[in-house]
This record gives C-alpha cells, sequence and structure tokens, in this order.
C-alpha cells in the first residue's frame, strides 16, 4: 500500500512512522510511506499555509489553493488514484469496518488539517471524512496517525502472527478477552486455570465466552451488532450474570 499525508508539520510523523509495526510494514516492502510540507506548495516568503476567515471570528484558517496544488502534485506521485482522507469532526466516526474498507485500498492520501479548521472548499478532494470521536485535537497529524495505524495493521503480512489481528477487540464486533502470561500467580491472583489445561478446544471456548461477558459489562451497546450466534444470543443473559471465579474472584481488577 502506498500512503501519503500533506500537512503543515511532516516531522511529526518521523517518530510513529519510524517505529514498531510501522518501521515494519516499510522494511518488509508492504507500505510505502512519504509525508509531504504543505509550504512547499505557498508562493510567498513567509510561506503562509493560513489566513484569518472571511465573515471574523477567532483562529485562522487553512488556505485552499496550497492544499488543491499539493494534492495535485502529490496525486501524481503515483499511478494509483489516491483515496482522499480529511480528519474532521464532521466526518464518520473511526471503526473496525471503516479500517477494513480504508485497508482495502490501493492508495490513501491523508490531508492533515491545523489551526481553526480547513477552507471547506478543499473539502472537494475528499473521498471519505474521518472523525475519532466527538473531541478535537491540536492537529490532524495526529488524528492521521491513528487512521494508518489501525490500517497498515490490516495489511497482510504486516503482524508476525496472522491470528492476531483476528483476535484483537472489535474483529467480530466483541472486545477481546483477558490476557495472561508468566508467573501462573502473582500476588494473590491465578490465571484461570483453563489457560494451563492444553486443552485448545476448552480455552477457546473460555476465550469466547469471556469475550461475550466482557463485552456485555465494558460495552453492551456493541452487542447489537456484534456477530454472534443464536444459541450466544439466547444464552447472554444468563452469562452476563455470571461471575467468571477464575478471573474476578482472584481479585484482579
Amino acid at each position: 500500500m502506498r500512503i501519503d499525508t500533506i500537512s503543515t508539520f511532516p516531522r511529526m510523523f518521523d517518530s510513529v512512522m519510524g517505529a514498531s509495526m510501522m518501521r515494519i510494514a516499510q522494511e518488509k516492502g508492504i507500505l510505502d510511506f512519504a509525508a509531504h510540507d504543505l509550504r512547499d506548495w505557498t508562493h510567498d516568503r513567509h510561506r503562509t499555509t493560513d489566513d484569518e476567515p472571511y465573515g471574523g471570528g477567532q483562529g485562522l484558517v487553512m488556505k485552499c489553493e496550497p492544499i488543491f496544488e499539493a494534492w495535485e502534485a502529490v496525486a501524481a506521485l503515483h499511478p494509483a488514484r489516491p483515496c482522499t482522507v480529511f480528519l474532521s469532526p464532521a466526518g464518520e466516526v473511526l471503526s473496525e469496518a471503516l479500517v477494513c474498507e480504508l485497508a482495502a485500498e490501493e492508495r490513501l492520501l491523508f490531508v492533515c488539517g491545523h489551526y481553526e479548521g480547513i477552507d471547506e472548499r478543499a473539502y472537494t478532494l475528499a473521498d471519505r471524512t474521518v472523525s475519532l470521536g466527538d473531541y478535537v485535537l491540536t492537529s490532524g497529524e495526529l488524528a492521521s496517525m491513528v487512521v494508518i495505524d489501525a490500517v497498515v495493521r490490516k495489511l497482510d503480512g504486516v503482524l508476525g502472527d496472522e491470528g492476531s489481528a483476528v483476535d484483537e477487540s472489535f474483529y467480530d464486533g466483541l472486545l477481546e478477552y483477558p490476557c495472561y502470561t508468566r508467573p501462573s500467580s502473582f500476588r494473590g491472583m491465578d490465571v484461570p486455570s483453563v489457560l494451563l489445561s492444553g486443552n485448545h478446544a476448552a480455552v477457546d471456548a473460555w476465550r469466547r465466552e469471556q469475550s461475550i461477558l466482557r463485552t456485555a459489562r465494558l460495552r453492551p451497546d456493541l452487542l447489537a451488532t456484534a456477530n454472534l450466534t443464536d444459541e450466544e444470543r439466547a444464552r447472554l443473559d444468563s452469562l452476563s450474570s455470571e461471575h467468571d471465579a477464575s478471573f474476578e474472584g482472584s481479585g484482579a481488577r
């Protein structure tokens, strides 16, 4: 996949894209990433990317001219037309389904806002407008990094264990089951015995049940659209009222 970003602070991407799975994805040739400085498409000695809003008001608005020129230049760097993503509180809220749709694209181009906002005319370039939630961040760079990380993790060959993405929260519409590692006992808190049994079928069944229970307790809103069998939905009320003695009874929080 090819991913480009256009922003006024391209250096912000250095640490995130140069570490962990993002770095590995690039080293494997799975991801081709480039961050572009919007100021390279300005035409004044101050390299101005913003101006006062028409109609008055506080803050500055990002100008549409450099955004259009930058988009046209960056889009031409690769033969595949980019799916252009803007980050805005007015966009569709990021979800697992949206991440999967973006991961299926051959190329993504993120236009990152800053200051008070972006000239509305620039949004005519957008194929998708995405929001991380009902809050405001300092810049679109931060939001785009979250989206890029979520998308790149979905690409084949990025994660060392190809099954790990399947087991993560929200893959099946449910939260992930509780996870443990050594030691098996710590300060009176014991790992559930089923995980030590070596019985893979029993472990899978326990994890599935715990995933449903955890979702029912912490994010019941997800259950309406979760991928549950008819039997699981029929048992959900009773499962939600049960206590997992091996986890909650251990005193773990």
